[in-house]
């Protein structure tokens, strides 16, 4: 058969508007790109053979944008990232080039002393936008969150972003010119549309590491504050029970506590099981945040709906290869936010799952839903979530009989 039939893994790569790809076609070792969910800087190496000297190091600051994908099916832009790390090492002569995200300046690095009172969370996402010269995008759900104090006190914008995400476990990244603050594992945009879901089979990848933690290492989360009468310190509980993780910072008021509670507790259970899956041909068009569907190797792993965190790209002259970090995707909704709270003295089981169809989330229970126990996965279909509320039923019965 004619080789030419044979898809081979492509690349474009353009620095400070120069597309070089026919220069370093020969030279090119290897491309790795990260790409991280939230603040963190997705990175970019690339490997080139300096084995004639000739290869000219580029400055730091110059500016590289990366396209990767197939021949027979064309090119996926990756983005732009500056580069902050030159190697020239050898022998071999090799020249490394690091570089990160394009789209996290210098600004948010500056520490910065301000505050807030008084005003909402999409108040101080704008007034941090505004500062870095960013355009704003906020998801509705949080941008009217009321925030009685806010202090940023010899803290960097990037920090205090970070800081306010993991308070309401929200993605705060830049993209493009604009500075993104949406719910974690929501697998949506900023502005509430649906992302695509992916469905992979066995056969789309060559290695896997499925893990479970115990989902009962904690129980819930307890967050401190203030009580702005008495100066009294109290706490805020989301999930319940004997185990709790204490967080550190001590919040100014309920409000504040409470929701960083349910933000911990909620990042506790999507990481109670997770999955590490390489795909054989690499797949440019994935990111974090997309959910996934896996079939093929065990029911456990295609009963929940998994939720990507990090994608890595490894790419050659001869291979192209996609690395995926999964967690489990937990329901959307309020409502799971209630039973959060609700004592450990059952009464039912609830679960959702994932309409195939429509993508829709809809639910299963068994027993009287006074107090459900919620089980924590997104099910991948009915079918998946009928027979684990079946098995939680039985089990809770058969301890009330015992």
């Amino acid at each position: 058969m004619d080789a030419a039939a044979y898809a081979y893994p492509t690349c474009r790569v353009v620095v400070d508007g120069r597309d070089i790809t026919a220069a370093i076609t020969q030279r090119l070792i290897a491309i790795g790109l990260t790409d991280n969910r939230g603040l963190e800087a997705d990175t970019l190496d690339i490997q080139l053979s300096d084995h004639d000297g000739r290869l000219a190091i580029p400055p730091r600051g110059a500016t590289v944008q990366l396209w990767l994908g197939w021949s027979d099916t064309g090119l996926t832009y990756k983005g732009s990232y500056t580069v902050d790390e030159t190697e020239h090492s050898g022998s071999p002569d090799v020249l490394s080039i690091r570089a990160r995200s394009a789209d996290l300046r210098e600004g948010l690095k500056t520490k910065r002393e301000r505050s807030w009172d008084q005003q909402t969370l999409g108040d101080v996402i704008k007034a941090i936008a505004s500062s870095n010269g960013l355009q704003p995008v906020i998801a509705p759900s949080f941008a009217q969150i009321p925030m009685a104090h806010l202090d940023q006190a010899n803290e960097s914008d990037a920090n205090l972003l970070a800081r306010l995400g993991e308070q309401h476990d929200a993605i705060a990244t830049v993209k493009a010119g604009r500075l993104l603050f949406m719910p974690a594992g929501k697998s949506t945009t900023a502005s509430g549309l649906p992302l695509p879901h992916i469905t992979l089979t066995r056969t789309d990848g060559d290695q896997h590491r499925f893990l479970q933690a115990d989902r009962d290492s904690y129980s819930g989360v307890r967050a401190y504050y203030y009580d702005t009468n008495s100066a009294e310190k109290k706490e805020a509980i989301a999930g319940g029970g004997d185990n709790l993780k204490d967080l550190r910072h001590v919040h100014t008021d309920q409000a504040s506590a409470l929701n960083a509670a349910r933000a911990e507790w909620s990042r506790l259970q999507r990481g109670t099981a997770t999955l590490s899956y390489s795909l054989a041909r690499g797949r440019p068009d994935l990111i974090p945040e997309l959910t996934y569907s896996l079939t093929g190797i065990k029911d456990e792993i295609a009963a929940i709906t998994w939720l990507g965190s990090h994608v890595a790209h490894s790419f050659t002259a001869d291979a192209y290869t996609t690395s995926l970090e999964l967690e489990s995707k937990l329901p959307d909704g309020e409502e799971i936010l209630d039973l959060a709270e609700e004592a450990t003295d059952y009464t039912g089981v609830l679960a959702w799952y994932r309409d195939e169809k429509t993508g829709k989330e809809s639910k299963v229970t068994a027993g009287d839903q006074t107090r459900p126990q919620r089980l924590t996965a997104l099910y991948t279909g009915k079918t998946a979530a009928e027979k684990a509320v079946e098995k939680a039923w039985k089990k809770m019965q058969a301890s009330e009989t015992t």
